[in-house]
């Protein structure tokens, strides 16, 4: 069958831009789309640093731009369920199809299923004209053929079902590795892994955090309002704003001269967990991009010091760049191994943990698709060596506060209790009503997307006793 001799013999290259791609037979918003999901597979490129790169590369319109945005991250995200259904139309195993025809049949069924704005005849012809510039009149009949009966059975698709294998039925109408799904079953039980699941895929809502050294929150608050952007107050941080149809956020005047930079609510709560003060001396051991680095520089008001460190220059000079459009100035950045890494002690440190990255998956969706059990255990071993470190680096009765952007409890409270067993000096410092209930659980502050409306996370403070 035609189907099956679609294999995967014809490879874009990985050094070739793909921008310089999309101008050709990847042109158009669906054909970059394809282009990058072709990168994305074949390569270990990241979702998030990929289309930053393509974004400000491509001639797309920005209403083009938008769509082809909205292709990849949905293709990705509802990956699993596109792939169940494409298997039950495609003669042959679907999953030995070309890479090029892969991509074109998920981003077609995607339209199909979820974007309802685009009819389904245009999701269709462009799916049979980009395969018919590729392989020839032969292969595009047979993807009109397939996404033709889809269509024709789009009210009767069936899927697997949960009385039968539960983990499985959840893992693919909800599209996400079935060994997730189990250990989340597991803890949470059915009702609460589904919604967990549910907010996991909804679309990464973009949070600001509003830079008082460079304006007046109000002030800039009106400004938003009066540009038609709808905006919601974060009801935990001050300085945070939910936003809504806030076009090329990274290209506006306003970004551009530091008022504003992005931020999810649950990164800037570890670092009001931290409390830093002016005049203080802070380490942020894990800095890179400088998210964190920058918010404590702007609650210390530019006085005292922080030293950000990270392993790689490269990574180091995003932490010096994103300080210097903040105007953030006591920030001295030191390339090194966190893990090993000597500093004069601080009053207080901050470990935001390299983890698994599963209470970001609203808005990194390749995230799930990369994550093993077996990354979570090798994870722990360097969260408990960074912890080891960061624990020589802290003044008596000085602050250590760890946090990660995970939900996984081997990576956040079962690290710390292995590390106050390790370590008597230390105990967990009482919040003493500091934050609000909802997100307080043992002292810890611990985040769930579908329960508070914001990334997964744990941050714990600790104080060193002598």
């Amino acid at each position: 069958m035609l189907t099956e001799q679609l294999t995967d013999d014809t490879r874009m290259p990985d050094e070739v831009n793909i921008s310089t791609q999309v101008k050709g037979i990847y042109g158009g918003p669906r054909g970059a789309a394809i282009a990058v999901l072709n990168r994305i597979e074949r390569s270990d490129a990241y979702l998030d640093k990929l289309l930053e790169i393509e974004m400000k590369a491509s001639d797309l319109n920005d209403l083009d731009k938008g769509l082809f945005y909205e292709l990849v991250h949905g293709t990705i995200r509802w990956k699993m369920k596109l792939d169940w259904l494409l298997t039950g139309f495609f003669h042959g195993n679907f999953t030995k199809a070309e890479t090029n025809i892969r991509n074109c049949l998920r981003v077609a069924l995607y339209q199909l299923l979820f974007l309802h704005r685009i009819p389904h005849s245009a999701a269709v012809n462009e799916a049979v004209e980009f395969v018919n510039k590729q392989r020839g009149q032969k292969a595009a009949d047979m993807v009109n053929a397939i996404l033709r009966n889809i269509i024709r059975n789009i009210e009767g698709l069936r899927y697997p079902e949960a009385d039968q294998d539960l983990s499985h039925h959840l893992a693919v109408v909800y599209s996400h590795p079935i060994w997730m799904v189990r250990r989340w079953l597991k803890r949470h039980g059915e009702k609460n892994t589904r919604l967990l699941l549910e907010a996991l895929n909804q679309r990464g809502e973009i949070t600001l955090r509003i830079n008082p050294l460079k304006i007046d929150i109000d002030h800039f608050l009106e400004i938003l309002q009066k540009n038609n952007v709808t905006t919601t107050r974060s009801t935990y941080l001050p300085s945070f704003v939910k936003v809504r149809n806030l076009a090329s956020v990274s290209d506006s005047d306003h970004y551009l001269k530091g008022y504003f930079t992005i931020q999810d609510e649950s990164a800037g709560l570890a670092v009001q967990l931290l409390d830093p003060a002016p005049g203080e001396r802070v380490i942020d051991l894990c800095a890179a991009p400088g998210g964190k680095t920058s918010f404590i520089g702007e609650i210390m008001k530019n006085q005292g010091v922080i030293i950000a460190v990270d392993k790689y220059k490269t990574r180091a000079e995003q932490v010096s760049q994103l300080c210097k459009r903040l105007e953030i100035k006591n920030v001295e950045v030191a390339v090194g191994n966190a893990e090993e890494i000597s500093l004069e002690p601080a009053d207080k440190v901050l470990v935001d943990a390299p983890c698994s990255g599963l209470g970001v998956i609203t808005k990194k969706p390749d995230i799930k698709w990369r994550r093993s059990p077996e990354d979570i255990l090798q994870l722990v071993q360097i969260q408990k060596r960074l912890l080891a470190n960061a624990a020589t680096l802290v003044k008596p009765n000085g602050i250590l506060v760890y946090s990660t952007c995970t939900m996984e409890p081997e990576e956040n409270r079962d690290q710390i209790v292995a590390f106050l067993d390790q370590h008597p000096n230390y105990q967990v410092d009482k919040l003493n009503g500091r934050f609000k209930g909802e997100i307080v659980s043992d002292d810890a502050i611990v985040t769930y997307p579908h329960e508070h409306l914001m990334d997964g996370s744990f941050s714990i403070r600790l104080r060193r006793r002598f």
